[in-house]
């Protein structure tokens, strides 16, 4: 089919608005979905638009969401796992409960979404999953972000696992890895911050903070360009595993292989001393 059929979690603002919007103009179809289907009403009013309230936290209903969308659309061609949030602290000012939040949404909640709309996808036999991750996914080498970065961690595991799993059935899986982009992350409706500030880490995590709240809406990376490149991934017939996104995450992905490379160098004899 020439148009396709996009399942956009968290539709309602940043990213995901952007590139519900930019896929309407685009002449496809949309299901967006936010926890309140009242915030998506920016996105107007289409025969090619879906709009349904989805917690990805709660199963049930991310099931009965996907129903509702295959019942409406038919199909769902790509799924693009936006929704999620930050948080800010270092690990040990952050609570057991907002670590556990954090990772109900930003990865078991991606889990929820993914499981569900796999058995369309399976009975396709075709269809293009996008996860978006972060540069921070890639490299956590910056104080602050630790807890944040380990559930981006753990979307890209999943999506490499995914990858190799798919590709026999027609399935693409991509990660994408933005770097700074001026959306509203840094925005306390995005963004939480530990509630615990320990007086120790004031010129690691407490400097990350300042310089946080300083650069919000100051970010290098333009989201409307990022919703016209995914636009783009999903018309390519060989789409990578991995899609960087600004300048930003690229120097710091080559700053990171760097790092790696020659550490492992270093202990490179150590390292095969293990061997039988």
């Amino acid at each position: 089919m020439s148009q396709k059929v996009w399942m956009i979690t968290g539709a309602s603002r940043g990213f995901g608005s952007e590139i519900a919007k930019q896929v309407l103009a685009s002449g496809d179809r949309v299901i967006a979905t936010a926890r309140n289907v009242a915030s998506l009403g920016h996105l107007g009013s289409y025969e090619s638009l879906f709009s349904v309230a989805l917690d990805v936290t709660n199963e049930a209903q991310v099931k009965a969401a996907v129903d509702a969308a295959l019942q409406h659309f038919g199909r769902i061609d790509v799924l693009v796992n936006n929704a999620g949030y930050g948080l800010l602290g270092a690990v040990e000012e952050a609570s057991s409960q907002e670590i556990e939040n954090l990772y109900r949404t930003n990865v078991f909640g991606l889990l929820n979404v993914t499981r569900a709309v796999l058995p369309a996808l399976r009975k396709q036999r075709s269809g293009h999953i996008i996860n978006m991750s972060s540069v921070g996914g890639y490299s956590s080498m910056f104080p602050g972000w630790g807890i944040y970065c380990s559930t981006k961690f753990a979307v890209e595991a999943l999506s490499e696992a995914l990858h190799a799993e798919l590709a026999p059935l027609g399935i693409h899986v991509t990660v994408v890895e933005p770097g700074y982009f001026r959306t509203d992350f840094l925005d306390s409706s995005s963004l939480a911050h530990s509630s615990q500030i320990i007086a120790d880490y004031a010129e690691s995590a407490g400097k990350m903070r300042d310089l946080a709240a300083g650069r919000n809406h100051e970010q290098p990376g333009d989201p409307k360009k990022l919703a016209k490149a995914l636009q783009q991934l999903v018309n390519t017939p060989e789409p990578p595993l991995r899609l960087p996104l600004g300048a930003d995450a690229l120097a710091r992905i080559a700053q990171k292989n760097a790092f790696v490379e020659a550490e492992t160098a270093k202990w490179r004899n150590l390292s095969v001393s293990t061997d039988f």
